[in-house]
């Protein structure tokens, strides 16, 4: 039996969501539980197909344009003069590939930047634009994409979803709970102010 693991592995790892999933795991996942032909990755286009059907055993189809058409891989690239910092972009990158702070300048990090385009929509000042990448992937598969780079995005991944994922609150405290939280911070803070 095949395991999503390998399904994934022949996948670009863009983390698009052009296939119609939250990234490129979940698309293995799909493809795996059967909710998902191997012909919806418009960035890996025929050499995923290709893999995918070999893996599979199953017939090669050709790429369902519904996901889109494949093209030559590009990176976003944010006109800095024009960023408010909004953070926006920021916010949505699926592999972390863009620097900044609030209310100040972003940038792209290119050799990180799988070229989803999912920083673009966000954009209140339309300031993010895809440029053909300045160095082009060698050693995969793909015209455009490296097996390393396509692994380095899947771990870039994992770890963004584990970051957002701590950031989250797993339960509610309890009121009590609450309540005696506030009266150890109000004697933590009257133990400090008696010791000045």
């Amino acid at each position: 039996m095949v395991s999503v693991e390998q399904i994934d592995h022949c996948l670009p790892q863009t983390q698009c969501t052009k296939c119609s999933y939250p990234g490129c795991k979940e698309y293995a996942q799909a493809i795996a539980d059967g909710e998902a032909e191997i012909n919806q990755c418009p960035p890996g286009g025929d050499v995923t197909i290709n893999a995918l059907a070999q893996l599979l055993a199953l017939d090669f189809k050709p790429l369902n344009i519904e996901y889109g058409t494949h093209q030559p891989k590009q990176v976003a690239q944010i006109m800095e003069h024009e960023c408010i910092g909004c953070m926006l972009c920021i916010k949505v990158c699926p592999v972390d590939a863009i620097i900044g702070a609030n209310k100040l300048m972003h940038s792209i990090i290119e050799s990180e930047c799988t070229g989803c385009e999912l920083c673009i929509e966000p954009c209140p000042m339309d300031c993010i634009k895809m440029v053909t990448p300045a160095t082009r992937a060698i050693g995969g598969p793909w015209k455009d994409y490296s097996i390393e780079s396509a692994d380095k995005a899947r771990l870039r991944r994992q770890n963004r979803i584990a970051r957002i994922s701590d950031k989250k609150p797993s339960k509610k405290l309890a009121s009590q709970d609450r309540k005696k939280m506030i009266q150890d911070s109000i004697k933590r803070a009257k133990s400090k102010r008696d010791e000045c």
